[in-house]
């Protein structure tokens, strides 16, 4: 994870985002984390960030998983 600066982020935002497609930059302000930068290499990247990111999505799995523990599934063998 990369550190940079907004003042220096603002002069050069193309390059923090290619970089960004690699790995995560941290946005500081006063020196301070203010936000991060998230790249996506792909449409697909993309997809899966939001994807993730989803509270409908991320809801229904915990509901998948709680049916799961409590016997409501259905077994891979039985398939």
């Amino acid at each position: 994870m990369k550190k940079a600066a907004l003042s220096v982020v603002k002069d050069d935002l193309s390059r923090y985002l290619r970089m960004a497609e690699k790995e995560e930059v941290v946005i500081t302000r006063h020196g301070k984390p203010a936000g991060v930068l998230i790249g996506f290499e792909s449409e697909d990247d993309w997809f899966d960030y939001r994807l993730e990111n989803d509270p409908r999505f991320l809801q229904r799995i915990e509901a998948a998983r709680s049916g799961i523990r409590s016997g409501k599934g259905v077994r891979l063998e039985e398939l």
